[in-house]
């Protein structure tokens, strides 16, 4: 477990505060990592220096941990139609011989991998619950408990969202056997936010709600999830997949007879606590419904490619007033600035223009673009950062004033370069709550870390 003594703050030559980049800042931290005090000044209180440029830590709204020790292994066309759906066999075959062990090595070994990547915190999305034939072990939340003990492992900030999967499709359909380790009835998923509470006790840790899709829950479930967030959760963040697949807006409209994000912006209480994940597939007044909540829609550009999803209108609801942040879903890639450049780059292949997703106040695409991903991530995730601020958590990474052997100056040019420019993007160094996790590229624990990953790799992708 990363247990080093927090500093009681630090000097920044160069910080991206969320007033801008600003240069000689001194940072005092409060006892649980919070920012208490941001002075430009010369270090009167002889604070440690951090060298090279800061920024606010990266954060990656939506997870599934499991899936990066499967990466690769849907990459086998099987038919000229290949899709999501089929893709999605070859993961319930995977699924059905991961223990909590397995799970607990994989993911500490792709959080580590996230800090590495510059993010700070994660959204896991967790709906991998029961044991392999699908009888839920003696505490329910075992497998949860394996992903929060990763967490705290590595040091990076979790907020768990376990997962409500009661259907296989529309209207109530009953599970299919390659779903059997993730069905519950409400009563037994109440019982698991239940025996959450006493598991998740570090500040670094939140507890959401995650239904997984309207598929997968009938519309008397949802409302019900809707209660047990104000009952059990303290009102925490409500994830849940949505207009993903063009198939899934189809069968939708079939059985429900609107569109998904249509259907769930009428039937349920959708606000800012919220976050919409995909919604890849919209008409443009589900655009300006969506944005007027204040949900946030949660993207995973690699992964959406990766699967053949489609492109979301980053343009126009980013016009309409949205707000969004990314993650990395399925995990083939573990780095925020690769999850940002190819969301840019969707836009630009979609629009065939260039700079689309600056902001009216900021020209600059990529200086605009990670603020605003790291802002909406960090809402989506009920965490305290995402921005340099006074009662903000010091989570931040330590990017090299040196790209690629040349020098380069602190504003706006300079994160527009890191994101679509640099060569190497990996930050320097990277912390949490003001914990040191990172250091020159290397994480604490990395020696154990991947050495229980390779011995639960080689036993895993022996039995594939």
């Amino acid at each position: 477990m990363v247990n080093t003594t927090k500093a009681r703050g630090f000097h920044f030559s160069e910080a991206l505060t969320a007033q801008g980049w600003r240069q000689n800042v001194s940072a005092t931290l409060d006892d649980n990592g919070f920012f208490t005090t941001l002075d430009s000044d010369d270090n009167p209180h002889n604070l440690p220096r951090i060298d090279g440029y800061a920024v606010p830590g990266g954060t990656n709204l939506h997870s599934h941990v499991f899936q990066r020790a499967m990466a690769g292994l849907g990459e086998v066309r099987g038919n000229p139609t290949d899709s999501f759906w089929s893709w999605r066999e070859v993961m319930y075959k995977f699924v059905a011989i991961i223990d909590p062990d397995d799970l607990k090595a994989i993911a500490a070994r792709l959080y580590m991998d996230f800090l590495k990547g510059g993010f700070t915190s994660v959204g896991e999305f967790h709906y991998l619950h029961h044991s392999p034939d699908g009888t839920p072990y003696d505490d329910p939340a075992q497998m949860s408990v394996a992903i929060i003990e990763a967490a705290q492992n590595s040091g990076i900030a979790l907020t768990h969202l376990p997962v409500f999967y009661a259907h296989s499709g529309f209207g109530g359909t009953a599970p299919n056997q390659g779903q059997r380790r993730f069905v519950h009835s409400l009563d037994d998923y109440a019982k698991l936010l239940h025996s959450l509470n006493d598991h998740c006790r570090s500040p670094l840790n939140k507890i959401g709600i995650a239904p997984h899709s309207l598929r997968a829950v009938t519309s008397d479930e949802l409302s019900k999830l809707e209660g047990l967030r104000r009952e059990l959760v303290a009102g925490g963040p409500m994830h849940i997949h949505i207009a993903e697949q063009t198939k899934e807006v189809d069968d939708c409209v079939a059985h429900c007879g609107s569109r998904p994000v249509e259907w769930l912006l009428n039937n349920a209480d959708v606000d800012a606590s919220w976050c919409l994940i995909h919604a890849t597939h919209m008409t443009a007044d589900e655009i300006r419904n969506m944005a007027k909540t204040g949900a946030i829609a949660g993207l995973c550009p690699m992964t959406e490619a990766n699967l053949g999803d489609g492109i979301f209108p980053a343009e126009e609801f980013q016009a309409a007033g949205g707000r969004f942040g990314v993650g990395t879903d399925s995990n083939i890639r573990t780095n925020v600035a690769e999850e940002l450049q190819m969301l840019e780059y969707s836009q630009r292949l979609s629009k065939r223009r260039r700079n689309i997703l600056a902001d009216q106040n900021n020209p600059n695409v990529g200086d605009s673009l990670y603020q605003q991903a790291s802002s909406g991530g960090a809402l989506a995730l009920a965490q305290h950062s995402g921005v340099l601020d006074i009662n903000k958590r010091a989570d931040f990474m330590v990017l090299d004033s040196q790209l690629d052997g040349i020098q380069r100056q602190a504003d706006a040019r300079y994160m527009d370069y890191w994101l679509f420019g640099a060569i190497d993007r990996t930050p320097k160094d990277v912390y949490v709550a003001g914990q040191q996790v990172v250091i020159d590229g290397r994480h604490k624990q990395e020696e154990a870390i991947d050495r229980d990953y390779r011995r639960v790799m080689q036993k895993l992708l022996a039995q594939i």
